[in-house]
């Protein structure tokens, strides 16, 4: 895809990180206005803009007179609480200006790993677009425990990119874009203008989290990866520029670009792996994992032999090799009781052993993704 065909989004995912609209007093308004004036001028144009924005809780300590980003869970959602009161005042403001409306969104992770409020969330911001409305979206931090967060706002934003079929997801940061080194340690690195496909030596190109952010270069080039593989084009760019988004639609090559890759992820499979949430593990045979990763085949009894945690049928699973890291997700057509009972045995035992049969396969290959 060349980045001509940029200029021709319709729908767009913005997200805005930490750094670009917050300070060191607490919320960037000017530069907030400066962005909402950007937006507005491309709802002119006739394209639907959502914007994923951070900045909760980098803006809340600072209003509950803390001294320090904190670091204890309980403080972090109180960060929040207090700060997505102010950033929806900002952006409400900044983007009324113009005449536009915004609507808040919060999703946590459990959103999105549930396929029906997944898609539920989608109607929502469905009809906020056909009704003109901007929506702004935070992850839900104020009641998120740990192990359940989505973690940053780039990977929430490539989430809500792909549950819109976004025509493309603009990810700004405090950086130009991805370097072949850190432009903050060595003067010579140079600007990776285009990445034709994210490959674990690209990923080690990326560094840590900055200040005010909890994502780094890493995840904005993970989330970027991630789309690509939905068939859906990224920029990671430096918000800081003046008229960034603007110059970008009209086709200027700032940042770095990542193109779809040839072979497009179905959206119900990009969920699968990354939106749902594995409740357990299916510990596979060599043969089996041959099976499903070489042949694309379904997972059946006789090629499982260990079952990790508790999960009901319908449940998504992680697959494994041994004592490797899983190299797939799929939805279990049996319990984890069930599984114990029947794993290593043929198809054909399953009624035997069980007294019933819902299927032949544990997990049915239409209902399984295996990671490249």
């Amino acid at each position: 895809m060349d980045r001509d065909r940029v200029k021709k989004a319709r729908r767009i995912v913005i997200k805005v990180g930490s750094q670009i609209i917050c300070g060191p007093e607490g919320l960037a308004v000017g530069r907030m206005k400066a962005l909402a004036k950007e937006v507005s001028r491309l709802g002119d144009q006739g394209r639907e803009c959502l914007l994923v924005s951070s900045g909760a809780v980098a803006s809340g300590f600072k209003r509950l007179g803390l001294a320090a980003r904190p670091q204890t869970l309980r403080l972090k959602q109180a960060s929040a609480a207090a700060g997505q009161v102010a950033l929806m005042l900002a952006w409400e403001k900044a983007l009324g200006a113009y005449g536009r409306k915004v609507a808040q969104i919060l999703l946590s992770a459990e959103d999105l790993a549930d396929r029906s409020r997944f898609l539920n969330a989608r109607n929502t911001l469905g009809a906020l677009l056909e009704m003109g409305v901007i929506p702004i979206v935070n992850e839900n931090d104020t009641v998120a425990v740990e192990e359940l967060k989505v973690g940053d706002n780039d990977t929430l934003g490539s989430l809500v990119a792909s549950l819109m079929e976004a025509d493309l997801f603009i990810n700004l940061t405090d950086q130009d874009g991805l370097y072949d080194a850190d432009p903050k340690k060595d003067p010579s690195a140079a600007l990776i203008g285009e990445v034709a496909k994210v490959t674990p030596k690209i990923l080690a190109l990326s560094g840590g989290s900055g200040p005010l952010g909890v994502g780094g270069m890493f995840t904005k080039t993970r989330a970027a990866g991630r789309l690509a593989a939905r068939g859906l084009p990224s920029i990671i760019a430096n918000g800081l520029v003046r008229d960034i988004l603007s110059r970008l639609l009209d086709g200027e090559k700032l940042g770095t670009f990542f193109p779809p890759a040839e072979k497009r992820q179905g959206a119900y499979k990009h969920w699968l792996a990354f939106a749902a949430r594995p409740k357990g593990v299916l510990v596979v045979d060599p043969g089996a994992a041959a099976a499903l990763r070489e042949r694309g085949k379904s997972l059946l009894p006789g090629g499982v032999y260990a079952v990790k945690g508790l999960f009901s049928a319908g449940d998504p699973v992680s697959i494994a090799l041994g004592e490797e890291e899983p190299f797939g997700v799929g939805l279990v057509n049996y319990s984890s009781p069930e599984v114990s009972q029947i794993m290593g045995l043929g198809s054909q035992d399953i009624a035997k052993k069980l007294g019933y049969s819902h299927s032949e396969e544990v997990v049915h290959r239409d209902n399984l993704v295996v990671f490249s």
